[in-house]
């Protein structure tokens, strides 16, 4: 299983996750809720974007707000 890698943008306010490496972004499909889905060349879902992450993004901020359950 691959790792699943998250990209914040302090700047932006986006999260990224990647399931799969992002050089293989093919193209990106908005999904009308703030979440842009990345999908390689054959349709598959390899990650997602978050814009406006946080609510109250602050310039000295140190850890984020992600919570991981494995069951």
């Amino acid at each position: 299983m691959e790792k699943i890698k998250l990209y914040y943008d302090s700047k932006g306010n986006t999260l990224n996750v990647w399931f799969d490496d992002p050089k293989k972004e093919h193209i990106c499909e908005e999904t009308g809720d703030e979440v842009i889905l990345v999908k390689d060349k054959n349709g598959r879902v390899i990650g997602f974007e978050k814009l406006n992450f946080l609510l109250h993004p602050s310039k000295t901020l140190k850890t984020l707000p992600v919570e991981v359950s494995m069951s």
